[in-house]
């Protein structure tokens, strides 16, 4: 225990039994004060000059003031100690530090300093005398206390003039008290989610946990106990590697931290913004980006340092790495694999391929704001980007038999390029019948035909079909058949007339003068 001084009465106590003969011992055993304090307190009455009868008559404030010691090395002593507390209360939020650990070190720098029990008396009295919002000694790493502010800003739609209010989120680190702002246009999962995610970019790290109120984003049954967590949120913290820790219902001491820092919030950010107005959610966080820097970079009040540079210097390190990839919010639901190897997400009205070997099973969709990936039996059997294009078609070809394989990749440069292989009359004929106003497919389908011919009646015969089909601008597949199967391909090409030849039914420029 410190050895603390007693109260007046105890000592007028003390006083009056000495001066009725009492011993020493005995008043020490009626006080329940140790022997070697009823002697210190007879000597410091006597060494100020006052007889017993005397000091008796005084009020107790000025007894208070005379008893005070004056240990020629008490003074230097105290200040040694003030001095060590602020490192002190700094040090006792690394992990593993306590302060008997930080007595030690304290004695091994002023040997003749006070007793650990001394010790831990100043820091406790100290401490309630700072202007520190800290309820715990909070340890590097370990918590970020998240909450919504009660009052909300407001922006204004351009357009028709309407104000909206929107919500303000508050992350604040244990440890360093560095704070994180940001609005939001509700308090609904994808928003809440966001902007936890961005607090983390802005820590550049992960605590060991994260401390929410009992918002519905968050947490779905609150218990005292085992609160059951949102599985979303849930999912959130298992990718970045920390633990949910919901606060209980109505015990806003387990928060007291962000309780602090969102009134703080109201006079460092709210206030200077209450006379200016924003058209837009982000114009408005870049005005209090701007506010919130300042305000982590501000020094304590009787301290040396600041929020950021508490940061850096204690707990920047203790944080956990960000993972590669930033978390997004899953969505599932199920589906039966079409007999053309592709599943229908309803959601965008998009089908998205998979294994033929699947088709007609139940698979699982679990889809992302840029991903889709397809589940069967636990086993992920495809992957997509997303694809919001309605009525679309996402298709891997590996995914597909090797027949539709070939069928999906038809298209006029496939068979233009394939016909070259024939010849030039080829060539030019399987243009054309791309060009005719059907439907894609029947031409893909005209084109199949033709160049299939060669297998019967080689590559020479079926140029010389195509080139008589130019001739007589007839561009299909059963031409050109007709054309092998009779033997019309060999042919030569008829003098075109160049004038009109004369004939009596002809009147002839004469006629006209």
């Amino acid at each position: 225990m410190a050895n603390k001084r007693k109260t007046m009465s105890k000592v007028k106590q003390i006083i009056r039994l000495y001066q009725s003969g009492t011993s020493k011992r005995t008043i020490a055993c009626k006080t329940g004060i140790s022997r070697n304090t009823v002697k210190k307190y007879l000597h410091l009455v006597k060494s100020r000059g006052y007889s017993y009868e005397e000091f008796l008559k005084l009020d107790d404030q000025f007894i208070d003031e005379v008893l005070k010691e004056e240990h020629p090395m008490g003074k230097e002593r105290l200040s040694n100690l003030e001095a060590f507390l602020p490192y002190m209360e700094k040090e006792l939020r690394r992990t593993g530090v306590n302060r008997w650990v930080l007595w030690e070190e304290y004695k091994r720098k002023h040997p003749g300093g006070y007793s650990y029990g001394q010790f831990c008396h100043h820091y406790q009295q100290w401490s309630k005398y700072t202007d520190s919002c800290m309820h715990f000694e909070h340890k590097a790493g370990d918590k970020v206390f998240v909450d919504y502010a009660g009052k909300k800003l407001q922006i204004v739609d351009k357009q028709t003039g309407e104000i909206k209010s929107v919500e303000v989120f508050v992350a604040i680190l244990g440890a360093s008290q560095l704070t994180y702002v940001e609005a939001s246009y509700s308090q609904q999962l994808e928003d809440f989610i966001g902007s936890m995610q961005s607090a983390l970019i802005y820590f550049e790290g992960v605590p060991a946990a994260i401390v929410p109120d009992n918002l519905k984003s968050a947490i779905t049954k609150s218990n005292k106990y085992e609160p059951m967590l949102n599985e979303h949120f849930a999912d959130f913290g298992f990718h970045y590697d920390t633990h949910i820790l919901a606060t209980r219902s109505y015990k806003p001491r387990d928060k007291a931290m962000v309780e602090k820092a969102v009134s703080i919030v109201y006079s460092r950010i709210y206030a200077p913004l209450r006379n200016r107005t924003f058209y837009s959610l982000s114009e408005l966080n870049q005005a209090i980006k701007e506010l919130l820097e300042a305000y982590n970079t501000v020094k304590f009040k009787s301290r040396d340092h600041s929020r950021r540079d508490l940061f850096n210097s204690l707990e920047k390190q203790a944080l956990k790495p960000l993972p590669n990839e930033a978390y997004q919010i899953k969505h599932y639901t199920l589906a039966t694999v079409q007999k053309n190897s592709h599943v229908y997400l309803s959601k965008d009205k998009h089908y998205y391929s998979v294994p033929f070997r699947f088709t007609g099973k139940k698979v699982k969709i679990c889809y992302t704001k840029s991903k889709v990936e397809i589940y069967n039996n636990y086993q992920r059997i495809a992957i997509h980007q997303r694809d919001r294009k309605p009525y679309g078609y996402t298709t891997i070809k590996e995914h597909m038999p090797t027949a539709h394989q070939f069928v999906s990749e038809w298209n006029p440069d496939k068979f233009i390029n394939w016909a070259k292989a024939y010849g030039q009359s080829v060539h030019e004929y399987i243009i054309r019948v791309l060009d005719n106003h059907q439907h894609p497919e029947q031409n893909y389908k005209s084109c199949i035909g033709i160049l299939s011919l060669e297998k019967k009646y080689s590559k020479h015969r079926l140029n010389q079909a195509c080139k008589r089909g130019l001739y007589y601008n007839n561009y299909s597949y059963r031409v050109i058949k007709n054309i092998l199967e009779r033997g019309l391909e060999q042919f030569k090409e008829e003098p075109v007339q160049c004038h009109i030849p004369f004939h009596d039914n002809i009147r002839g420029e004469q006629y006209y003068h």
